[in-house]
């Protein structure tokens, strides 16, 4: 694989991450929806995968620098599809099972340990439930699931990729070009 090839790939990555968090935050700010606490979780996984894709980009890294960069943001990619995953089967699910009081973020953190307050966030709750926007019949989570899934295809393919070329090197005592025989 090329330089520029894995430079503009980690770039492409950088920019629809920045585009989904910017309309995240449009979405905040602008149109005035409040986030759910899965929702902040996804901004988070988000933001990780922007920074190391950014950073990647800028880095340009070789081959051993790729497999660790395609790992992070398939790492990153996956906690992010978890997240939207979990919204998702929580917003198609009644409304009953889930607690009508749930706490806000701030109390989470400095009431419990930070590994407790991330799973309490993880479970959701009533306002993870709410659909107050959608696009072409898709909700913020969905979205935010096609989204987290294409990256995870891509660094999946990347890694494969690698792989395969790493398989396609000759052995150090082979020659490094092939060699036409002729009569």
């Amino acid at each position: 694989m090329s330089l520029a090839c894995s430079r503009s790939l980690f770039f492409m990555a950088f920019i629809a991450g920045a585009f989904a968090l910017g309309a995240s935050y449009y979405l905040e700010y602008a149109v005035g929806l409040t986030p759910c606490s899965l929702c902040l979780v996804q901004r988070l996984f988000l933001t990780l995968l922007c920074i190391g894709c950014g950073v990647a980009a800028v880095h340009g890294p070789r081959r051993v620098g790729l497999w660790w960069y395609w790992l992070f943001a398939l790492g990153a990619s996956l906690g992010g599809t978890t997240a939207a995953w979990r919204q998702v089967l929580i917003q198609s699910d009644s409304m009953l099972q889930l607690v009508k009081c749930s706490p806000t973020v701030e109390s989470l953190f400095s009431d419990l340990p930070w590994i407790c307050a991330l799973q309490r966030m993880f479970n959701g709750g009533a306002d993870c439930a709410d659909i107050s926007w959608t696009l072409f019949d898709l909700s913020i989570p969905e979205w935010s699931l096609l989204f987290f899934v294409g990256v995870s295809i891509l660094a999946v393919y990347q890694l494969l990729r690698l792989i395969w070329s790493a398989l396609q090197r000759p052995v150090s005592d082979e020659a490094s070009h092939h060699q036409l025989v002729r009569d």
